[in-house]
This record gives C-alpha cells, sequence and structure tokens, in this order.
C-alpha cells in the first residue's frame, strides 16, 4: 500500500511547511538524507503549550508528539517534492529527537516521543518506519511547547 493510501486509511491530511520562525531551513537535503528541523506541537494552529508533569499527562504528550508527527511529514513531503519524488520515495526514517518540556522528576520522555514513532511506523511499515531516536527532557520550549520533534529521513537514490 502506497503511503498516501495510509495517511488517507488514517484520516491524515498533510499540513502545508511552516515558515520558519528565525533564521532556519524548515529541511536540508545533502546527498540521500533529509535533515528536517524541530517541529513543535500545535494546537488548532496555536503552540501545544504545557509542560509535562505539571500541567499535562503522558497520554497528552503522547497526542502532542503524534501532531507532531503529522507536520513532520508534511515537511517531509515537501522535502521529497524537492528532491523530485513523493513519500513513496522515503527509503528509511533514519533518526528522531524529541524534546519534551517536563519537570525534573518527570521520566516518561521516551513514552512521549513514542506519539510519533508509533505513527511513522504506522505509516511507513515497521521497517522503513523504525528508526534510532533518542527524547530528552528540557526546562522549555520556543513559545511554551510542550514538545518538540527533528527527523532525520533517507530518500532512495536518484536512478
Amino acid at each position: 500500500m502506497s503511503v498516501y493510501h495510509t495517511l488517507q486509511a488514517l484520516n491524515i491530511e498533510l499540513p502545508p511547511v511552516g515558515t520558519p520562525a528565525a533564521a532556519y531551513l524548515p529541511f536540508v537535503q545533502t546527498g540521500n538524507l533529509v535533515m528536517l528541523s524541530g517541529h513543535i506541537a500545535k494546537r488548532g494552529g496555536q503552540p501545544w503549550v504545557g509542560q509535562l508533569g505539571l500541567n499535562l499527562n503522558t497520554a497528552e504528550g503522547q497526542a502532542a508528539a503524534r501532531a507532531v508527527a503529522i507536520d513532520l511529514l508534511g515537511t517531509l513531503h515537501a522535502a521529497c517534492v524537492a528532491a523530485g519524488t513523493d513519500l513513496n520515495g522515503v527509503r528509511r526514517i533514519v533518526k528522531v529527537m524529541g524534546l519534551v518540556n517536563s519537570t525534573d522528576s518527570y521520566t516518561e520522555q521516551h513514552l512521549v516521543t513514542n506519539g510519533c514513532s508509533q505513527l511513522l511506523a504506522e505509516v511507513f511499515g515497521p521497517t522503513v518506519g523504525a528508526h534510532a531516536r533518542s527524547a530528552f527532557g528540557v526546562a522549555q520550549l520556543p513559545l511554551g511547547a510542550c514538545v518538540e520533534i527533528e527527523m532525520i529521513a533517507e530518500l532512495a537514490p536518484k536512478p
């Protein structure tokens, strides 16, 4: 099944690439690797504000991480188009790094980041979607967002 059929079955519409909030690019390709800049969690088009362990629980954090994954997929789609392919040309999700705005006693950052990782595995399948990952707790994120995630993907080489 194509990635786009899977997205349709999951009722996911890819968002357009967001405008960077500072001096950076949404993605950069070098060779067959595409590095996606960090995307913050948004709800209703606004930053999803909160701190895990204070006013958000793990399930809410997972939902925020899933929302970030959808935004990352929109940016990855744009990167693929710029490279002359589409999401079906993704050979591998290589790495995901999750930053979780959390209290100093909160220890479930890895479970929050699963919201992103699980969606990527659903969309791309267990081989292409499986990836290396880091998850960190941080004292604060831009605009007070609860989660920020960046990603590296590998595209199939051009023939």
